[in-house]
């Protein structure tokens, strides 16, 4: 699916930040890197360069650097003592020395250029992400719809039905890039946006003639389990580095949000359902800044909860309206069971037997005393090929290997 190449900028003007925040930036990292070219300030800056020469002549006229020499046609520039002396000054403020970042109000209308709720998802594209897992043509038809609706889901049922798994697939579903900021600018202030760690960037080179400001990069897939806390929800303000980081659901934004294990955090489950009742019913997210100041920023993420939990006892039917898809992971069919044994094997490279998953089955049914958990056929044949490594064998599934694996499982009574 092609993305839309985002115009660069010709001007400072074009930048659509405030000059004095520009040179601030420029006059940082010439700090940090001592002698650099123009052009090299430009790709520090992630801006072109006739921008960074307009930035470098106003700094130059302010005394605040100077041209140490001139290599294939381009300056070669050095921090002067006043503009050192100015530098740390600025350090002081905010240790932020990377990327331009963009304005709220651009970074506000390319989000709801690339919302989640103006995607169109066909049945092939969901049957193709699930793939590796055995569902029924309801459970696919549920998520297809709800993935459309670019708004809720929560999956919910006994443990060990496969939810978590169906939740870290849901992002599969999109074959579609977005374009993420480094960093937004708010009141003077910096909140980087693109984490490295979460984000996926995409292999294709940038254009030449687009604003470099911006990383294209998949969907967002932000997973959060018991680690959770109303921190995380909130700005990050780094009292060393004296920038913010953006909030899970910020970074999130145009993508997927999973919550995992939903009731089991840190925080109550009431602290974030009132935190997100707003954000959930309008699509948009209020954040304030360490000054008090308060800014609206939009809420466009696909938001799935997962638990095994009773909903009713996790959350009240105010909240419960909110979340617009509710799908239950039940256990699974004696069919499905076989069929997940035989897609596990395939996987783990054991020969998958009919007559030994019976056996197994009958074990789980008259002595274990379980219900069919999607997760016990991949468990089990872990189990069978841990024991085969540690004895220097090929795994084999046998009875005798089942039983085995069983009673390092399954809790004895």
């Amino acid at each position: 699916m092609s993305v839309a190449v985002i115009s660069g900028p010709e001007t400072v003007e074009d930048l659509r930040i405030r000059r004095s925040l520009l040179e601030d930036l420029a006059l940082k990292i010439l700090s940090l890197e001592g002698e650099m070219s123009v052009c090299d300030l430009g790709e520090k800056m992630r801006i072109p360069l006739p921008v960074a020469d307009e930035i470098f002549q106003h700094m130059r006229k302010d005394k605040q650097c100077e041209v140490k020499g001139i290599v294939a046609g381009i300056y070669m520039i050095v921090i002067t003592s006043q503009g050192r002396s100015r530098a740390r000054e600025l350090f002081a403020l905010s240790q932020y020395a990377g990327p331009t970042p963009v304005s709220l109000e651009v970074y506000t209308r390319r989000v709801r250029e690339q919302s989640v709720q103006d995607l169109e998802i066909r049945p092939h594209q969901v049957e193709q992400a699930f793939e590796h897992l055995v569902l029924s043509s309801q459970i696919l038809k549920q998520l297809g719809t709800a993935v459309v609706s670019g708004t809720t889901i929560f999956l919910h049922g006994p443990s060990g039905t496969g939810k978590t798994a169906i939740a870290e697939t849901l992002p599969r579903i999109y074959d579609d890039h977005v374009w993420l900021p480094y960093a937004v600018e708010i009141d003077g202030q910096i909140i980087t946006v693109y984490d490295p760690g979460i984000h996926e960037r995409s292999e294709e080179a940038e254009p030449a003639d687009g604003d470099r400001r911006w990383v294209l990069c998949s969907r967002p897939r932000v997973i959060v389990g018991g680690e959770l806390t109303t921190e995380m929800l909130d700005l990050q303000f780094n009292p060393l580095t004296k920038f913010y980081s953006a909030p899970l659901q910020m970074k999130a934004n145009n993508g997927v949000l999973i919550v995992d294990d939903f009731g089991r955090q840190r925080m109550q489950p009431e602290e974030m359902l009132n935190r997100w009742i707003v954000p959930l019913d309008r699509r948009i997210d209020f954040l304030t800044l360490a000054g008090g100041k308060s800014f609206e920023i939009p809420f466009d993420l696909f938001v799935v909860f997962a638990t095994n939990l009773d909903p009713a006892e996790l959350m009240d039917d105010a909240f419960l309206r909110r979340i617009l898809n509710k799908i239950k992971v039940d256990f699974v069919t004696r069919e499905n069971f076989h069929e997940i044994f035989r897609s596990v094997c395939r996987n783990f490279e054991v020969t998958y037997d009919a007559g030994i998953v019976d056996h197994f089955l009958s074990m789980l049914t008259t002595e274990i005393k379980q219900p069919l958990r999607a997760c016990f056929p991949r468990d089990i044949v872990r189990q069978i090929c841990w024991a085969a490594k540690y004895e220097g064998r090929t795994p084999v599934m046998d009875q005798n290997s089942v039983r085995e694996a069983c009673e390092n499982y399954f809790l004895s009574s």
